[in-house]
């Protein structure tokens, strides 16, 4: 055995000879940010080995991640760093849970009465709570004007918790979060992966757990609740996040033919959640293994199924969610974006959080406009900052059609444009602000999410016979998609030309959805008989997805 001594945190983890710092932090409850599972692949898990050397520490595959001057200074990938001695480690760019993310918490909402499935009455003694005609608990006294419950979007990046009156229907408050689990495995193949075993699966769902908690702590502080008077939570999510937040293993859900083990429709007891002790978890109907509940809450605030003419709704994020109406049928699919759009896997990526990179814009002058989350330097890009730089430097031809920069000497672009064209590294980037660029690999990683969501769109038209100009009406649902322009997304091809005027931003539906399910139980049945009848499409079934797929990827 070997000691890993984490300085920062007073924590001494002991391991086998050969395990990683990675594996030491999570022995011992330190969380560093490794959401690639360990692969090696996204960098973030960087930490600083006191008086490396050698045959203390083995370091594979991240010498491409580290600048020389921080291997000579100890810098090593925790996740990549083999341990053989007793060692000691800085963990400077751990990740504190209370850190301040931009995450969108309204969207689409529409009438409806209050039947709620949590009623209460005082029979002059004791409060009686029932679940529909279930008599579930008593209370001493007369409670029956304390009834909450929570709306919680389950997001694979970020959460969202909702306290709602049941009796009145009103919002009290909203918290957001950072999903615990991003920090070990990053998207959802790679969470299913980490989850197959029964260790995995437990840290997945003790995360998220105490997580949940935590924010059910908040909302009810902030609103001067007790909390044992939540009696019902509504969990919306894509349907691999369901099966961790309910501690299933979600492995099948990675295997053909991708079989759920939950099918949603139900209510669940919530005896690991800080509620009431007779408390009830609300889980909506499943439409597929990858079009989950999300999905589910945002057809129902949208009302999709009662649109006029052909209408799209999309989940832009890491899972590319789309279902499209026509005539009163839904058809629905995914694509696997991949976490491009969550600042993951790019050079200088982050998520939305104080100093990243929200908003780029070049004026017809050439002048660059930009705009970072706070109001200060610029430390990072996120996701919708992201589109507009590669948007706007495609409709600048900074970026050809092939996703290559053209060269300051080839191009047509404004001397301005070119002053930001810097060689880093041998290879030609585009300083985006101070010390803070945008490379090739970068562009390659939008060109994969942009060619998988695009690919989805083309082959969900193509399987119901619509051309995109017959489409009236390009719902983007999500907390991402909202912050997103139309124009960005439209100069990288992500939507098809025909789209422009057509496309309206309706916000975080997951968590609005989940709360008229919290607040009228007729939606619970009616949204179990519309999902049966979705017909749900695997675009892998599909002979011409790779080929579309391929064809997508340029700008």
């Amino acid at each position: 055995m070997v000691k890993v001594n984490f300085i920062s945190e007073g924590i001494i983890s002991s391991i086998n000879k050969g395990e990683t710092i990675l594996e030491a932090a999570r022995k011992a409850g330190v969380v560093i940010e490794a959401p690639c599972n360990a692969m090696g692949t996204c960098g973030k898990c960087k930490v600083k080995v006191v008086n490396l050397n050698e045959s203390s520490v083995v370091s594979r595959e991240a010498r491409h991640h580290l600048k020389p001057e921080e291997s000579q200074a100890g810098y090593t990938l925790a996740c990549q760093a083999q341990v053989y001695e007793d060692i000691e480690v800085v963990t400077e760019n751990t990740v504190s849970q209370n850190k301040t993310l931009k995450i969108l918490s309204e969207g689409m909402r529409f009438s409806y009465d209050i039947i709620s499935n949590i009623t209460k009455c005082f029979d002059g003694e004791k409060t009686k709570v029932y679940s529909g005609k279930t008599l579930i608990g008593e209370e001493p006294g007369d409670t029956s004007s304390q009834a909450y419950g929570l709306s919680i979007d389950i997001g694979t990046t970020t959460l969202v918790a909702a306290l709602i009156n049941l009796l009145t229907g009103e919002e009290l408050t909203s918290v957001s979060a950072l999903n615990p689990q991003s920090l070990q495995a990053q998207d959802v193949l790679t969470r299913i992966k980490f989850a197959s075993s029964p260790e995995g699966l437990e840290m997945m769902y003790n995360s998220i757990t105490d997580e949940i908690n935590r924010m059910i702590e908040n909302v009810s502080k902030d609103a001067k609740i007790n909390q044992r008077h939540i009696y019902e939570v509504v969990y919306s999510g894509n349907t691999a996040m369901l099966h961790l937040a309910c501690n299933v293993n979600p492995v099948t859900l990675g295997k053909y033919p991708y079989t759920p083990q939950i099918f949603g429709g139900n209510n669940i007891t919530a005896e690991m959640l800080n509620v009431s002790p007779f408390g009830l978890i609300y889980l909506p109907p499943v439409i597929s293994a990858y079009v989950g509940p999300d999905i589910t809450s945002g057809i129902l605030a949208s009302q999709l199924d009662k649109k006029k003419g052909i209408t799209l709704f999309i989940d832009i994020g890491t899972n590319g969610e789309m279902v499209i109406a026509k005539e009163g049928k839904l058809s629905a699919t995914s694509t696997a974006a991949g976490p491009a759009f969550e600042g993951m896997n790019i050079a200088y990526g982050m998520r939305a959080g104080k100093g990243a990179l929200e908003y780029f814009k070049i004026e017809d002058s050439g002048e660059i406009i930009t705009r970072t989350i706070g109001d200060v330097e610029t430390t990072g890009i996120c996701g919708s900052g992201l589109l507009d730089i590669v948007g706007e430097l495609v409709k600048a031809q900074v970026i050809g059609s092939n996703g290559r920069f053209i060269t300051p000497e080839k191009g047509t672009y404004s001397e301005n444009i070119k002053k930001q064209m810097i060689i880093k590294d041998g290879k030609l980037c585009f300083e985006v602000a101070h010390q803070v660029f945008l490379t090739p690999q970068d562009i390659r990683q939008v060109q994969l999410a942009k060619g998988a969501l695009r690919a989805g769109v083309e082959m969900l038209l193509l399987c119901l016979n619509v051309k995109a100009e017959e489409v009236a009406l390009v719902e983007i649902a999500g907390s991402f998609g909202f912050h997103l322009r139309e124009e960005s997304l439209l100069n990288i091809g992500l939507l098809p030309k025909e789209f422009e005027g057509k496309i309206s931003f309706i916000g975080n539906t997951s968590k609005t959805g989940g709360e008229a399910f919290l607040l009228n139980t007729d939606f619970r049945e009616s949204m179990r008989s519309l999902v049966k009848e979705i017909d749900a499409i695997e675009l892998a079934n599909q002979k011409d997805f790779d080929k579309v797929f391929v064809r997508e990827l340029s700008f």
